[in-house]
């Protein structure tokens, strides 16, 4: 039968206790993580959020309390009350091993069944389980911890936005459906039959009219929606730190963020960001890493080897290059022994995920070249790859022959994967470099048209204006990323500011003017009555929290995470609705 509190009141916490504790009279309360009987004594660890201390239970001191004891198990939620002595065993594992606590009171608050799921870290069980009973997942201390990281992280930026003069001012949830990028999460209106709200992609657009509405520098920790096909690492809902500032242009904005970059990482983690952080123009790091949010704590940069093959007996490499794509490799340098073909030939097939029809290789052994392409390819034409790759004994060249986009994406990521299996990353290791200069514009093949890099409100360059009409894909955007480690941490632009130039950049998307008085009006008539100059930035507050607490899943520092079909495994949602609801909101369903 359980037991209530009556007039107990908890003292201390169980991870707190010390020898300074020591003959302290105590009331401690918590789960019961483990027992264990030894006839005359039972040993309790009993554990809150701050950790674990040790009860111990004696058949001479109480038999009253060791009856009661030996009825507990695994999971209970007990109240103890008792003196603080020293442990005769000390446990140098965990921060209270020194002392325990007499019981001189024992309580059972709630009894519990045996748990699906061990209460420990070490505990292997499947991702599902651990999301259908999150709750119990949550009682680990891995997981407590890294929620508090959570916490801790949204206060420093709090604390550093507010002494900096940023106002913490919330955006609607509601809002309305705007072609920003992704699929909007819709919701119908019941009482504007047939209209939609949509869940917001983003703050974009309201902290922008915040910035015309003179509030000078605003932040928000907001939740943010895309229905889109989920990766590993991607969330239907997710938490973005959203940062706006007025009369700024890009040096301002960066600036501002590297204080805030080198706060959190002092205050959290203890490591000090080396300032300025360094910086690389998209076209560079798409050049020499083949991806936007390159990983710099390891080499195999990208080697173009176009103009040394363009005339070969090799048609794959000399074909490509005439049909207006190129050729690029890597240099996986002095680990070449490292690969048979056998690893070659995986490593050929992960490369055709990401769109290439094959990977050429050409290994350096003591006894010379070996290679399927040598043959096709001219004494002089080889010596000229080696030279140029800087090909030596014991390296692995690896080849791609595409268009260009196909080559970037197939090597940039090989060179990762390549990386990852020979154990060359530093996880200790802190990189962290500005990307900036996107395009403004990327081509869309299968709308054959030119969509936003970024978003339709990102300022083009000022040398570059003029090719908006003429040549968008030469346009340079005033937008900026943050990487860490190859992922991208956060992003942002200077925002177009003049209605006129706004409606260029809607005309270069293929919006017309209808269209663009349609879905974004309400902004363009904020233009016309006076817009200070203004950019920011967005962070993605989850991939923030995964660096500081060195997590490999998204899922493992939100509380209550959805899974990679955007289900969520404890509440069943998404769930089916009655024809009543239906009808309130003036829904019929077709599932055919």
């Amino acid at each position: 039968m359980n037991e209530k509190l009556g007039n107990l009141k908890r003292s201390h916490m169980c991870g707190n206790l010390r020898t300074s504790n020591i003959d302290e009279e105590v009331i401690l309360m918590g789960w019961v993580q483990r027992e264990r009987n030894l006839g005359s004594l039972i040993f309790i660890d009993l554990r809150d959020t701050t950790g674990i201390c040790q009860i111990v239970c004696d058949n001479i001191v109480s038999q009253e309390i060791f009856k009661k004891a030996e009825k507990i198990r695994s999971e209970y939620v007990i109240a103890v009350k008792g003196k603080v002595r020293e442990r005769q065993s000390i446990n140098k594992d965990i921060p209270t091993g020194q002392v325990e606590v007499l019981a001189k009171e024992l309580r059972i608050l709630n009894k519990s069944e045996t748990p699906p799921i061990y209460i420990k870290d070490e505990d292997n069980v499947s991702e599902t389980m651990r999301l259908k009973y999150r709750y119990l997942d949550l009682r680990k201390p891995s997981m407590q911890n890294k929620l508090k990281m959570r916490h801790k992280a949204a206060k420093v930026v709090r604390d550093f936005l507010d002494e900096n003069d940023f106002v913490e001012i919330e955006t609607p949830m509601l809002t309305k459906p705007t072609p920003e990028g992704a699929r909007d999460y819709l919701v119908p209106s019941r009482v504007n039959p047939g209209d939609f709200y949509a869940l917001p992609q983003s703050p974009q657009l309201m902290k922008q009219l915040l910035m015309v509405a003179g509030m000078d520098r605003y932040y928000q920790i907001t939740k943010c929606f895309r229905d889109e096909d989920l990766r590993a690492n991607r969330q239907p809902e997710f938490t973005q730190i959203d940062i706006e500032m007025s009369f700024v242009d890009v040096e301002d904005v960066i600036e501002m963020n590297e204080k805030l970059l080198y706060r959190l990482f002092k205050e959290l983690k203890g490591i000090e960001i080396k300032l300025p952080i360094k910086r690389m123009t998209y076209k560079e790091s798409m050049e020499r890493f083949g991806v936007d949010k390159p990983d710099l704590r390891f080499g195999f940069e990208l080697v173009d080897i176009s103009h040394i093959v363009e005339e070969s007996e090799f048609k794959v490499f000399s074909g490509t290059v005439k049909n207006g794509g190129c050729v690029k490799g890597i240099n996986v340098k002095g680990y070449g022994d490292e690969f048979t073909r056998k690893d070659i030939s995986k490593l050929e097939d992960y490369v055709k995920d990401f769109g290439a029809k094959g990977l050429a290789w050409i290994k350096m052994t003591e006894k010379g070249i070996t290679s399927p392409i040598a043959k096709f390819l001219s004494e002089e034409e080889l010596n000229s790859i080696l030279e140029t790759m800087n090909g030596e004994k014991g390296d692995l060249l690896l080849f791609v022959a595409d268009k260009l986009n196909i080559v970037f994406d197939s090597l940039g990521n090989l060179r990762n994967e390549v990386a990852r299996k020979l154990n060359l990353i530093d996880e200790d290791e802190l990189n962290l470099i500005w990307i900036t200069e996107f395009p403004l514009f990327e081509y869309d093949e299968e709308e054959n048209r030119y969509v936003a890099k970024h978003h339709p409100f990102t300022h083009p360059m000022e040398e570059d204006i003029h090719l908006l009409e003429t040549e968008p894909e030469k346009v340079r955007a005033k937008a900026y990323d943050i990487v860490i480690n190859g992922d991208e941490l956060g992003g942002g632009s200077i925002r177009i500011s003049n209605s006129d130039l706004q409606k260029k950049m809607f005309v270069a998307l293929g919006f017309s003017e209808e269209e663009a008085q349609d879905k974004f009006g309400f902004l363009l008539d904020a233009f016309k009555y006076g817009t200070p100059p203004h950019g920011g930035i967005a962070y993605g507050f989850d991939r923030l929290i995964m660096l500081l607490t060195n997590s490999s899943n998204i899922r493992d520092v939100i509380a209550f995470p959805k899974t990679q079909s955007a289900t969520c495994l404890l509440t069943d949602a998404p769930g089916e609705i009655g024809e009543e609801q239906l009808k309130e909101v003036h829904l019929k369903l077709d599932l055919e």
